[in-house]
């Protein structure tokens, strides 16, 4: 662990805020005490609702990687990832998850994803959001070529 990395994603998410670039959100992935990548919040100056710091960090971190999984790698975040984030963390599989401020905190500032939490845990019948699923066998033939493929990618 690195309390200068922290200090470092701290400085960009102040940074990001003070020049208007997105809220008050930055991350970095090190690795071998080393940072590969660094990203700032860029939802609202790229239009772009999954542009959070983490995604912003691990696209760029697998972009230097040449890699789809950080594997060794560490990620240190401003906050408390949230739902998003967090899948896309578990899919990228570092090592460890350093953060500063917590859900609350962020909910606090108005930033609160209480509410998909809850929607995840809720059966797709009673979600806020209509979820219709449609053509489920057709859509299988990709599922079946997949699972057939010889020289796949397994993730």
């Amino acid at each position: 662990m690195s309390a200068e990395f922290m200090r470092r994603a701290i400085a960009l998410a102040l940074e990001n805020v003070r020049a208007g670039r997105g809220g008050p959100f930055a991350a970095l992935i090190a690795k071998d005490g080393t940072v590969i990548a660094e990203g700032a919040n860029r939802v609202t100056t790229t239009n772009d609702p999954t542009a959070h710091a983490e995604i912003v960090a691990i696209r760029e971190a697998c972009r230097v990687l040449k890699t789809f999984q950080l594997t060794g790698c560490d990620l240190y975040t401003t906050c408390e990832p949230c739902p998003m984030c967090l899948g896309a963390i578990y899919w990228a599989r570092p090592a460890r998850i350093y953060f500063a401020s917590t859900s609350a905190d962020a909910a606090k500032i108005g930033f609160d994803d209480s509410l998909i939490y809850r929607e995840i845990c809720r059966p797709i019948a009673r979600r806020r959001i209509p979820m219709i699923r449609l053509m489920r066998k057709e859509a299988g033939k990709a599922f079946r070529a997949w699972k057939n493929q010889m020289d796949k990618i397994p993730y």
